[in-house]
């Protein structure tokens, strides 16, 4: 994620790299018991998963198709399409244990499982829902919502620089303090970044995880 730069105080360490970081740092963290009860809660957005399923059905239809032609042509008098009668002929002979029988069956299981796994959830993920408004449902882009608390957290006195990362539980904010005591930065960041939350409207509040860090003197 891109991050915004201030210029530093004239007495201001210089700017260095994560391995010349001091050791001194400060974080907080809030779960779910720290933050108040959550009304009008609404469930995350479903996915229209339009392409698997297209792609899925396609395949589905090209196959029977196939398979119900061979059928019909057999019943008419014809002989069986060559690939039919080999493959007839292979699931005759090879013993169950053979490689290909195992991998074609592995393959056949994880596409099983990989379309279950897009029947029964929601998708999305990166659409946090919002509380219901008059009936109405909505959703924030978590890039957006990272992208407005960063400007919030930029504003904090003390602050060189900062990264916002936004997840569906928590939002989590390491910020770089050029100068005042890393206790009254996060302190302020807490509050800032807690009111920013609270702001974006969403359905569940996510936690928050706030670190600070200074670079070292030289």
């Amino acid at each position: 994620m891109p991050t915004l730069e201030k210029e530093p105080a004239p007495h201001t360490a210089r700017e260095a790299t994560a391995a010349d970081l001091e050791q001194t740092t400060s974080a907080a963290g809030y779960g779910p018991a720290d933050r108040p009860e959550q009304t009008g809660r609404t469930g995350r957005f479903w996915s229209v998963r339009r392409l698997p399923a297209g792609i899925v059905a396609l395949l589905a239809l090209a196959a029977a198709g196939l398979l119900l032609y061979d059928l019909v042509s057999v019943r008419a008098g014809n002989s069986a399409m060559a690939w039919r009668r080999t493959l007839a002929d292979e699931m005759a002979t090879t013993p169950v244990d053979d490689p290909k029988v195992l991998a074609s069956a592995c393959v056949v299981a994880l596409l099983g499982v990989w379309l279950i796994t897009l029947a029964v959830t929601p998708g999305r993920r990166g659409l946090l829902p919002m509380r219901e408004t008059a009936g109405a449902r909505a959703g924030l882009e978590r890039t957006a919502a990272a992208l407005v608390l960063r400007d919030r957290a930029m504003q904090v006195s003390g602050v060189q620089s900062v990264r916002v990362a936004v997840g569906r539980r928590k939002v989590r904010a390491r910020a770089r303090a050029g100068f005042r005591d890393l206790h009254d930065v996060r302190g302020d960041l807490d509050s800032t970044l807690g009111d920013g939350i609270r702001q974006l409207g969403l359905a569940r509040q996510p936690g928050l995880s706030v670190h600070v860090e200074r670079p070292k003197r030289r």
